[in-house]
């Protein structure tokens, strides 16, 4: 199972990528995060439907400094790398 998520609020600058690798890895994930240049925080990431929901779970809360506003959330069949990672902003 392989989601696009994009994250808006309050996401930008408050370590939303690095928590969201954290949070993705301890979930056996694998994908990446970067910000974009609208200050929303886009995610790809694959792994077990059970994971997965999980996550987009923990993404709608965030860290503690963050304040999520809307996660949006699509299907997708696009490759995945190894791991997870954090790539830079697009």
């Amino acid at each position: 199972m392989i989601r696009r998520l994009s994250v808006h609020g309050r996401v930008q600058g408050v370590w939303y990528r690095g928590w969201a690798v954290e949070a993705a890895r301890a979930l056996g994930l694998s994908g990446w995060v970067r910000n974009r240049r609208d200050g929303s925080v886009e995610i790809l990431a694959g792994g077990s439907e059970q994971a997965m929901a999980l996550f987009v779970a923990r993404c709608r809360e965030g860290p503690a400094a963050a304040r999520v506003e809307r996660v949006d959330v699509e299907e997708t069949d696009e490759a995945l790398p190894a791991g997870f990672e954090q790539r830079a902003t697009a």
